[in-house]
């Protein structure tokens, strides 16, 4: 009999991750033999209560594209989550009579104000979030708590604090309004590896960045995107979300939840 909890990241396309090696490598550390974790790609999420029955998963992460369309298919929600509007951690629990319960949980949102609130400097009063997903919701949950305005910047912007990187290239280059961003923020795949826009910045105009910015991109695979290696190269402060991913994966909470 299979007793090991089984754990798992959903997503589209997850060449990218390091997830499973990081979990594997907590295990190894700490002495931990009872549970594994896979990466597990899905083209939609149609079949996920099947797939998690499957797999006896315990609990799951959830990546892109799913950290918002996910929600529907969860059967309840933490309070943080429910209010950003994203889950990136599903428990798997069960009812009474034996079918699965989804709870969606975030922990995106607090890992990233764990590492921002390091970085920021007095003048750091103004943000441009580019990308409106899941993740793009977590860092905005988190900038409200560090009371930090920002705006959503959006290749198809259709509400009204989502501005296109026209507008927004507007604002960051008009250094006397009160307004002027000096934290930027990449919440989009643009500059991931293993994705066709592995070689692109989703920010057009580096040379709007100073010292007095700092651009702080999730991805962490690789390093330095182009768009970190352009901040730097114009003398922003920089960035990257490895950390924000070890933060993330320790409040999840797999490497303690128990059967």
């Amino acid at each position: 009999m299979d007793d090991r909890l089984h754990f798992a990241l959903i997503g589209s396309k997850l060449s990218h991750s390091w997830s499973q090696h990081w979990f594997d490598d907590q295990c190894r550390d700490r002495g931990i033999d009872d549970r594994d974790y896979a990466l597990v790609e899905l083209d939609s999420l149609d079949a996920l209560r099947a797939v998690v029955a499957e797999r006896r998963l315990r609990a799951f992460n959830v990546t892109i594209p799913y950290k918002r369309a996910i929600l529907p298919l969860l059967d309840e929600l933490s309070p943080e989550s429910a209010a950003i509007g994203a889950v990136n951690v599903v428990e798997v629990r069960r009812n009474g009579d034996g079918s699965l319960r989804l709870y969606g949980r975030n922990t995106d949102a607090p890992a990233f104000l764990q590492t921002l609130s390091t970085l920021l400097q007095p003048w750091h009063r103004h943000a441009l979030i580019l990308g409106t997903g899941g993740a793009a919701h977590a860092v905005a949950w988190a900038l409200e708590r560090c009371h930090i305005g920002y705006r959503y910047v959006s290749r198809t912007p259709a509400k009204p604090d989502e501005l296109s990187y026209s507008d927004a290239v507007a604002l960051a280059a008009d250094k006397e309004r009160p307004d002027a961003p000096h934290l930027v923020v990449n919440a989009t795949p643009v500059g991931m590896s293993g994705t066709p826009w592995q070689a692109c910045s989703p920010w057009p105009r580096p040379d709007l960045w100073s010292p007095r910015h700092l651009c702080y991109d999730l991805i962490y695979n690789p390093g330095q995107t182009p768009f970190l290696r352009d901040a730097a190269a114009h003398g922003a402060a920089t960035a990257n979300g490895l950390d924000m991913l070890h933060r993330q994966a320790l409040l999840s909470g797999f490497l303690t939840l128990m059967d």
